[in-house]
């Protein structure tokens, strides 16, 4: 797939809008996954998708291939996540209870294999408490948290992600997952 990326990204830079579109294809989905989970709002979530396909299609020159290309668009479409929370920052406290959002939301994109209705309001349930209590993580854990459990990214890719050692990721990891579990723990037992 690196290999693939690499080459769409050449073939964009020299001009090919096909292979654009391609790229635009293969991550589109994925960077509004991120921006929603991270800004908890799909209208500023689709914001996001543009402005990062703007940045790529400005910055393909800038393109290392060594790198991996899916890094190099995480990193775009997280840095402009955070942009966007910093500057929401000033108007609320990030504490704040955030607008659920229209639509579909991540965890209602995985496969269920709930038996019984009562199974699948309880996991319902579940999700919900889990989502709210990562949208009270402060701002520093919280898009470690999101790419590293719903993105299932690796503390190496993160790092390189958000340009920081993987010991200060491998950090921040463990201590918003001790803020979930007591966040959780405080408002559920």
């Amino acid at each position: 797939m690196n290999d693939v990326e690499a080459r769409l990204a050449k073939l964009s830079l020299s001009g090919d809008r096909r292979a654009f579109a391609e790229l635009v294809d293969l991550y589109k989905d994925k960077i509004f996954h991120l921006a929603y989970r991270m800004l908890g709002n799909a209208h500023e979530a689709e914001d996001i998708v543009q402005e990062t396909f703007l940045r790529v299609f400005k910055n393909l020159d800038r393109y290392d291939e060594t790198q991996k290309f899916s890094t190099w668009i995480y990193r775009i479409g997280t840095n402009l996540c955070i942009d966007r929370l910093r500057k929401r920052k000033s108007a609320y406290s990030l504490d704040a209870d955030m607008p659920d959002g229209e639509g579909a939301d991540w965890y209602s994109l995985l496969p269920g294999h709930e038996e019984t209705p009562e199974k699948q309001l309880i996991l319902s349930e579940t999700q919900a408490q889990v989502r709210e209590a990562i949208d009270t993580l402060p701002e520093k854990y919280k898009s470690i948290v999101i790419l590293r459990y719903i993105h299932d990214l690796s503390l190496q890719e993160i790092g390189e992600i958000l340009d920081m050692p993987v010991t200060t990721v491998k950090t921040r990891v463990h201590r918003g997952r001790e803020y979930l579990r007591k966040k959780l723990e405080e408002e559920f037992g």
